[in-house]
């Protein structure tokens, strides 16, 4: 059998993989509530926990959340092996996502909490971490393949 849908692959892996690299690189490098400023008052380094989903949602759901995660991260997979030759946008979003959905979904069964660490501080935004963003940029991939589609219904004269 031939792997079909290759870019969904490789996008999720490479995003799984950076995931767990970043934040093993967090752990080892910082103590909790620790911030490195890389840019001062603008963006920093700052290992933070979060028991909740993105945007500190849902905090203390773990148990929820990592059978979400779970259960998105299998549907993704089986998209991926099951479904039909997707579009290059619709891979790489789904890919983003599941990498991004198995990365956290990972911290939540091992560790009971997701490692963040990307600190926004000019806009006052969330503490995150790669796997958010490759999620968030999952979904712009998707919206962007959606744009894409043309309709199959035939129009009417």
């Amino acid at each position: 059998m031939i792997l079909q849908n290759r870019l969904f692959w490789l996008a999720a892996f490479i995003s799984f993989f950076l995931d767990q690299l970043t934040k093993y690189w967090v752990v080892q490098t910082f103590k909790l509530g620790e911030t490195f400023p890389l840019i001062p008052g603008v963006f920093h380094f700052t290992y933070v926990t979060n028991t909740g989903a993105a945007f500190s949602l849902l905090s203390g759901k773990v148990e929820w959340l990592r059978w979400l995660s779970l259960g998105v991260s299998l549907g993704l997979i089986a998209l991926g092996i099951f479904g039909s030759m997707l579009s290059r946008w619709d891979q790489l979003g789904y890919g983003l996502i599941l990498g991004g959905a198995m990365g956290n979904g990972i911290d939540r069964f091992v560790l009971g909490y997701v490692v963040d660490f990307l600190d926004f501080r000019l806009i006052n935004f969330a503490v995150f971490n790669i796997a958010d963003s490759f999620i968030s940029i999952g979904i712009v991939c998707l919206l962007i393949a959606s744009f894409q589609k043309t309709p199959t219904t035939p129009r009417r004269r």
